[in-house]
């Protein structure tokens, strides 16, 4: 398992060396840094058992499918120096924000969300309650891919639902996980034009990291997925 961990990371430094070209060098040192130092977390084993090699002889292999977390310090040191919303050859990373931090009663929110590359997104809406409102994708909008470098707006287009405030007021959150391959799935029960999401909570994020692998081209099934998350507090009243 700890071999299995360590090619997990060295994986992911290759892959960010690779499909990265930042230009300014110092923050590419700084994003290789934050991944050669990552903590690894095992979301799933995909293999383990022996097996015969022709030559080795008797060989243990162990598969797993991992998160690889960059060092925190690291990737906040790079942000300092570098917005990665405008590099589309940096790593995945998502904008969020609203017009205001602050709305009335009868007012009505909107969400805006930009990445540095193509994505697929989900936003999910806690109300004052805790309650948990599925916003994209939603009955009528299932189209959760987004190309990069533009600015979206929620709701809009095929979207049949408008965040307007109202009681109960307090504090309130949108949170956008995104990913550069689908998202994996959650509990969700139709309420009228979104979905209200039965999983719990604290298992949300966990599920939607666990992204859907999608064969490559040269039938390659294990490239590594970006993924990034977001967390936006707003607060109501009347």
């Amino acid at each position: 398992m700890t071999d299995a961990k360590r090619s997990a990371a060295e994986r992911a430094v290759t892959y960010l060396s690779s499909e990265t070209q930042v230009k300014d060098l110092a923050v590419e040192k700084d994003l290789i840094a934050a991944y050669a130092n990552a903590a690894v977390q095992v979301v799933q084993e995909l293999e383990k058992g022996w097996y015969q090699d022709a030559v080795a002889g008797e060989c243990y292999r162990m598969k797993i499918k991992a998160e690889v977390v960059p060092d925190e310090k690291a990737m906040t040191k790079a942000a300092q120096v570098k917005d990665f919303t405008d590099d589309p050859a940096a790593p995945l990373k998502v904008k969020l924000w609203t017009d205001k931090q602050e709305y009335k009663q009868g007012e009505k929110i909107k969400i805006y969300l930009k990445s540095n590359k193509p994505f697929h997104a989900r936003i999910i809406y806690r109300d004052t309650a805790g309650n948990l409102l599925q916003l994209l994708p939603n009955p009528y909008r299932s189209e959760t891919y987004f190309n990069g470098g533009i600015i979206y707006e929620i709701p809009s287009g095929n979207d049949r639902f408008d965040l307007e405030v109202s009681p109960p007021f307090g504090q309130e959150s949108i949170s956008i996980y995104t990913s550069t391959a689908p998202l994996g799935d959650i509990s969700l029960a139709a309420r009228g034009e979104v979905y209200r999401v039965m999983t719990n909570s604290k298992d949300v994020s966990r599920l939607t990291r666990g992204v859907k692998v999608q064969e490559q081209s040269g039938g390659r099934k294990d490239l590594p997925s970006e993924f990034s998350e977001d967390v936006l507090s707003i607060k109501t009243g009347q």
